[in-house]
């Protein structure tokens, strides 16, 4: 499908505002949409949803997240996944995850303005809840995963869980654009 187009190919880190109130936090680059752009969330049918969402919910500029250099815009936010390259077959192992924490953390410490973490996905969700145990010990199966599942955390942030906008949520109804932007509002209402 994009057999005409340079791949990245490389780790590819978060972007958005340094001084952003919300961080979107995903699990890796997608083969087709990251790893080819070089721009998390873009590209791709997940890049598709969650721009639409986001920018319903006015925290974009555009609709839609195409390439590097598209004009895209968050508004009071940045997005990073926790594995900065693609895991083989879209599973990432204990390992990969572990060597991708430190940046993972590195990001989140230079965040100073945050004030909600939504995270998209159980694997998100977990790296989230490591980092926070990490700086303030907490106890993990005291903050289920669910989607629109809020909990306030060590340091004043506040973490969302939300299902992830894989196609395969979305096609199955598990999760739809109206909950999506929904908790996007929510969310926006704190910021």
């Amino acid at each position: 499908m994009f057999a005409h187009e340079d791949y990245w190919g490389k780790p590819v880190t978060g972007y958005g505002d340094p001084d952003a109130g919300l961080l979107i936090v995903g699990l890796a680059p997608a083969a087709h949409g990251g790893n080819r752009t070089g721009r998390v969330f873009t590209g791709d049918k997940s890049a598709e949803f969650l721009m639409a969402c986001l920018y319903e919910a006015g925290l974009s500029n555009q609709p839609s997240s195409i390439r590097r250099g598209d004009g895209l815009e968050l508004i009071d936010g940045y997005m990073t996944p926790v594995l900065k390259c693609v895991p083989p077959h879209d599973k990432p192992t204990a390992e990969e995850l572990s060597n991708c924490f430190s940046y993972f953390e590195q990001e989140l410490s230079e965040l100073r303005s945050l004030k909600v973490i939504i995270a998209l996905g159980k694997v998100a969700f977990d790296s989230c809840l490591k980092y926070f145990h990490t700086h303030s010990p907490i106890i993990k199966k005291n903050y289920p995963f669910g989607h629109g599942n809020w909990y306030k955390m060590p340091g004043e942030h506040n973490l969302v869980s939300s299902f992830h906008p894989s196609p395969r949520n979305v096609n199955t109804k598990r999760l739809s654009q109206e909950m999506m932007v929904s908790l996007l509002l929510s969310i926006k209402g704190v910021l």
